[in-house]
């Protein structure tokens, strides 16, 4: 029987006993009743009733180990199987209940026993140890018992003695301890098995046959490119091999299995990862386990990652097949393509090449790659810098390495889609150059993103060293072939070309724009060309024998001479820049290019005039700040219109719902004052609002005919009370001026703004010159407005002026100098916007400490100058007819309207897109009115209003906006602008009616 057998066994008996005889006080007595006492061969000696007694003497007679425990010395009494227990265990202990063994049970037992004694509660101890002294041999041993402890009473109730039932559990307890100990070892070789296999470098794999179950550790998992908590199946055995390995694959395990050949699996493929799609090398061994009647129950072994040997092996033989490719072609382009051919086969690339590049151009030029099948060539010329900023790495010699064009900084964006276009998502670049400078490169590339390996970098680079070389090699050979017909064709006319080369460079030395000179290390030029005098001025007299020293600028001297002095050291060439003087006083920037003679002794100088090229850099970066000014102030001014926008949104039904008030008089007097000024304050926002949206030019103006002299007399007063009586106002206004194209209201709101920007800046007091000319602009403008015909209206105080930072930022909304709560910023920005709106322009010239002087110019306007009779007169009563259909995104905006025609009369249908606008209308909705908001989500209400026109032709629309674009709006279509009050919504309804009557 084994261990867990022999516990059940033995444990199973103990416990029976321990239940049959663990019985209450009550139910012993029960027992004894009728018994005998005095028949006992116990006798008289306790003072015990005879029941008692006989109860004792039948407990006695029973063959589980029972002990009695009587007061008050505690006499110990006990059956035979409770002797053959201390015969065996202890056999000092019998006769002597004061030995030393019994001093130790008495300790333990000697608390629980008072407890029973005095009458308490039944105690049980399961299992309990305890140390046995041996007198026979010596030494000690544990012995272990189960202890039940019960009080056993007389027929009175008293307590006469305490019962103990001690069934020794000592074998079932060694039992499971030997058991407790080979479960622990089991344990222990199973987690270092699993450690084993969790640290080696081979993995393990184990095929159930019979119950078709594949078993494989995290290792063998990760080969397969599967997490470790993932179940696996022969299934994906199978589908994460290689397609090219199967077949072989399957016949080795087939032949391991089969009973007849019992062959030894021993096979190498490729794996393609089921999660990460990485193609990993394999190498696998394992054998096949058969049964008594040869039938193959499992097959086992074990796996290695053999990736980086593999990898190695192909390197080799790559190189290996390089160098018999090009050992024997004598042609560059025919080496380039056998090295990239190979090299594109090794990897699986999609195309490889070797090209030439011109670093300046930035282009690349190829005369032939390799191409996979159904890739595009890439011969011919090709601009680098297209396909992103990675030539910039190229230039400075790095290898350039790219797994994916869409996430790598150098090629994100459009020059990603450019490169797939060119069937490239991955690249490896290795350039050569040449005196610091890019000659070739030779390219990898990839149609889908590639994490490029270790190896793969390490062969690229190879074969573009070999490839590099032996293009090298064989152009050397070509170039020392030509040299030596050269050199033979040389001798046989040395004097003919002696006297070709000298004439050439006789003429190379008088015509060239570049200044030639001899020159030596102590300071001195032996010779120059016309150029110096053409360039600088000075003689050929003065050059050669003044110190070329004398030239240089203060500042370039110490840096030229050292230049020269290092190029006297290393016998190199040099470059450098420096001022040279000439004769008018002047400096010229002049690039040199030094070269030393083989005496030792002089150099040749080679001077290049940087003038114009610098004039040019200049003009560059002029243009390039402009160019970023104007971007920046076509950003600032995108957010300031969509700002004006919203805050038109918001105004509307804030000025709509103050004006109801004001017209129905509600509340009390305070009540009516406080909305007055409620509604003074909306308009008052208006009119900021209406400054940055002429900032952002899309205010909506309503250009006319304007009498420039006209506008100003009339603000004369209104100007002079508003600046005060320190500042003298002047105005000088030139007569027969022609009308100007312009908004009159928003054109006297900028002549506002420009007088209190000139009365702020002079605080002591000043004069103010308003001016009005006709102009006419031929060319180039300070506000740089086109050529063409202008009224111009002119500012100009006496003030502090403006310095020059201050005056390149004085047109950017929001830039004021007057200091927080004291200026919004947008005075001149509003007046800026306007001119532009308008066709015009505005120029300002400043200095501190000399005033400000600005100038608007205005258009001249077509149309004939109007009387101001209809720009006075009261709106016409609103004719209300029937159903309005109000269509608005905005809600607030779209209950204030709803209120105001409601006033009117309208049974108002609200809706808040153009295409549930639609949707009414096609489900029966006949509205004899629509007011529509112009942009919406969606479809906007030009849309809506074209869509109309051509279903319900005489349906009038009002278009509501807060922009000044009109496009895609009909002109013909009626316009409102926001935000609007109840008077002027009732205006452009009376407009309607009377053109639809």
């Amino acid at each position: 029987m084994d261990i867990e057998g022999e516990i059940e066994a033995g444990g199973n008996d103990a416990q029976a006993d321990a239940a049959a005889l663990f019985a209450g006080p009550g139910e012993v007595r029960s027992l004894a009743r009728g018994l005998d006492w005095s028949s006992t061969p116990l006798g008289p000696t306790l003072d015990w009733s005879p029941a008692l007694r006989t109860l004792a003497r039948s407990m006695f007679d029973s063959p589980f180990p029972i002990c009695l425990w009587s007061g008050p010395d505690y006499a110990l009494i006990y059956n035979d199987p409770y002797r053959r227990i201390l015969a065996a265990k202890h056999p000092a202990a019998l006769g002597r209940p004061g030995s030393i063994v019994w001093a130790e049970i008495w300790e333990e037992l000697q608390p629980q026993f008072d407890g029973v004694r005095a009458g308490g509660d039944p105690v049980y101890f399961e299992d309990a140890p305890f140390l046995m002294a041996r007198l026979e041999g010596g030494g000690t041993e544990t012995a272990w018992f189960n202890y039940s402890l019960s009080a056993l009473r007389d027929e009175d109730g008293s307590v006469a003695a305490v019962l103990n039932i001690t069934p020794e559990t000592t074998r079932r307890v060694v039992l499971e301890q030997r058991l407790h100990d080979k479960q622990a070892a089991l344990v222990a070789s199973e987690e270092r098995l699993r450690l084993a296999a969790d640290n080696a470098d081979v993995g393990f794999w184990d095929v159930d046959v019979i119950n078709d179950r594949l078993i494989w550790p995290a290792l063998t998992k990760a080969m397969f490119g599967i997490s470790a908590d993932v179940p696996v199946t022969m299934e994906d055995f199978y589908q994460g091999l290689h397609p090219d390995d199967r077949e072989a694959t399957t016949a080795a395990y087939l032949a391991a299995a089969d009973p007849a050949r019992r062959a030894v699996y021993d096979v190498e493929y490729r794996t393609i990862g089921k999660e990460d799609g990485v193609e990993r090398w394999i190498a696998a061994k394992g054998r096949g386990v058969f049964d008594g009647a040869g039938n193959c129950v499992r097959v086992t072994g074990t796996v290695l990652e053999i990736t980086a040997r593999k990898a190695a092996e192909i390197r080799r033989g790559a190189l290996v097949d390089l160098t018999q490719a090009i050992r024997d072609i004598k042609d560059p382009a025919d080496i380039a393509y056998a090295a990239a051919e190979l090299l594109g086969r090794t990897l699986g690339a999609s195309r490889v090449g070797y090209s030439a590049i011109d670093h300046d151009a930035e282009t690349l030029h190829t005369e032939r790659d390799w191409t996979a099948p159904g890739v595009e060539t890439l011969a011919g010329v090709l601009p680098l810098r297209v396909y992103g900023s990675f030539i910039d790495s190229l230039k400075r010699g790095e290898f350039t390495v790219i797994d994916d064009v869409r996430t790598d900084a150098r090629t994100a964006g459009p020059a990603a889609e450019a490169l797939e276009g060119k069937n490239t998502r991955a690249f490896v670049n290795a350039p050569v150059l040449e005196q610091g400078k890019l000659v070739a490169v030779f390219f990898v590339n990839h149609r889908e993103k590639r994490d490029w390996s270790e190896g793969d970098l390490s062969l690229i680079w190879e074969f573009a060293d070999r490839t590099r070389t032996a293009v090298e090699r064989v152009r050397g050979e070509h170039a020392l072939r030509d040299s030596e017909a050269r050199l033979r064709e040389l001798n046989e006319t040395l004097e003919a070309q002696v006297e070709a080369r000298s004439a050439e460079r006789d003429r190379l030395w008088n015509l060239s724009q570049d200044m030639l000179a001899r020159a030596d290390y102590t300071g001195m030029m032996s010779a120059v060309s016309p150029a110096w005098t053409q360039v600088l001025g000075w003689s050929e007299r003065e050059l050669l024998t003044r110190g070329y020293a004398t030239f240089m600028h203060p500042e370039d001297e110490p840096p030229t001479l050292a230049a020269i002095g290092r190029m006297a050291q290393t016998g190199q060439p040099a470059r450098f820049e420096n001022r040279i003087s000439t004769s008018d006083g002047g400096w010229k920037h002049i690039e040199w290019t030094v070269a030393p003679e083989a005496d030792g002794v002089n150099f040749i100088a080679v001077g290049r005039d940087l003038s114009h090229a610098k004039a040019r850099e200049a003009d560059l970066e002029q243009a390039q700040e402009a160019l970023r000014q104007s971007q920046k102030m076509e950003a600032m001014g995108s957010l300031t219109g969509g700002v004006a926008h919203d805050f038109n949104n918001l105004l509307t039904p804030i000025i709509g719902s103050l004006d109801m008030l004001v017209r129905k008089a509600v509340g009390s007097e305070r009540e009516r004052r406080l909305i007055d000024g409620a509604l003074q304050s909306a308009e008052r926002a208006k009119t900021l609002v209406q400054r940055l949206l002429a900032f952002a030019r899309r205010q909506p103006l309503q250009p006319t005919a304007v009498d420039v002299p006209q506008l100003v007399d009339g603000m004369v007063g209104l100007l002079g009370s508003t600046l005060g009586p320190m500042i003298d106002v002047r105005v000088d206004l030139s007569k027969d001026l022609p009308p100007a194209k312009a908004d009159p209201n928003q054109l006297e709101m900028a002549l506002l703004n420009l007088a209190v920007n000139a009365r702020d800046a002079m605080p002591d007091g000043g004069e103010l010159t308003i001016t009005a000319r006709r102009e006419s602009v031929k060319g180039a403008h300070p506000s740089g407005v086109k050529p063409g015909h202008y009224v111009r209206l002119g500012v100009a105080d006496t003030g502090a002026g403006m310095d020059e930072a201050t005056l390149r930022r004085a047109t950017e909304p929001f830039f004021s100098t007057k200091g927080i709560g004291k200026g919004t910023g947008l005075g001149l920005s509003m007046v800026h916007g306007l001119a532009a709106q308008l066709g015009g322009g505005l120029s300002i010239a400043s200095a501190p400490g000399r005033g400000t002087a600005i100038e608007l110019l205005l258009p001249i306007g077509s149309a004939v100058i109007g009387g101001d009779e209809a720009l006075y007169a009261p709106p016409p009563a609103v004719k209300a007819r029937g159903v309005a259909l109000l269509v608005d995104d905005e809600e607030l905006v779209r209950m204030s309207t709803a209120d105001m025609l409601v006033d009117f009369g309208y049974e108002v249908v609200e809706t808040s897109s153009a295409e549930e606008a639609l949707s009414l209308l096609h489900s029966g909705l006949h509205p004899t009115l629509v007011v529509t908001d112009h942009l919406m989500p969606g479809m906007s209400g030009a849309q809506l209003a074209r869509v109309l026109r051509v279903e319900r032709p005489q349906l009038p629309v009002l278009i509501v906006s807060g922009y000044a674009e009109a496009e895609g709006i009909d002109p013909e279509v009626a316009r409102l602008t926001k935000p609007f009050r109840s008077a002027e919504l009732a205006e452009s309804l009376s407009a309607i009616n009377a053109t639809t009557d």
